[in-house]
């Protein structure tokens, strides 16, 4: 079963996360590296990206001609959304122990971010529907 761990962040989280020290930020990146490639090696491992700062962020709707619609930037958006991992486990408890292990990337001081992360399955079919 393939499953995403979407990475949700604090408006203001990001704004410190920019201010963060240089060792600190390579803390956070070595992490990421490592945790990257022990998916990678155990054969879990379907895409990873982060994402591009919350504020060049836009909604977009199709207006009844079809034409796009932009919305946004939003400056008072509490939550955005830094980044993710597609995951493929036996089980979404695998994915809940892996998703806990990325909430725990070192922050400030090399302590534990504690950042949330939501998983969610996903689908790939009807069936996953079911229907």
């Amino acid at each position: 079963m393939k499953y995403i761990l979407m990475m949700h962040g604090q408006k203001g989280s990001w704004d410190e996360y920019a201010r963060w020290s240089k060792e600190d930020l390579q803390r956070n990146v070595e992490f990421m590296q490592r945790f990257n490639k022990e998916l990678h090696d155990l054969g879990v491992f379907v895409d990873t990206k982060g994402l591009a700062w919350p504020q060049e962020a836009k909604v977009v709707r199709a207006a009844n001609n079809g034409e796009p619609i932009t919305d946004g930037v939003f400056p008072e958006s509490k939550e955005f959304l830094a980044g993710y991992w597609v995951i493929d486990v036996d089980s979404p408890e695998q994915a809940y122990k892996i998703a806990a292990r990325a909430s725990a990337a070192p922050g400030p001081g090399g302590k534990p971010a504690n950042m949330p992360i939501e998983v969610r399955q996903v689908l790939g079919s009807h069936n996953d529907l079911g229907l």
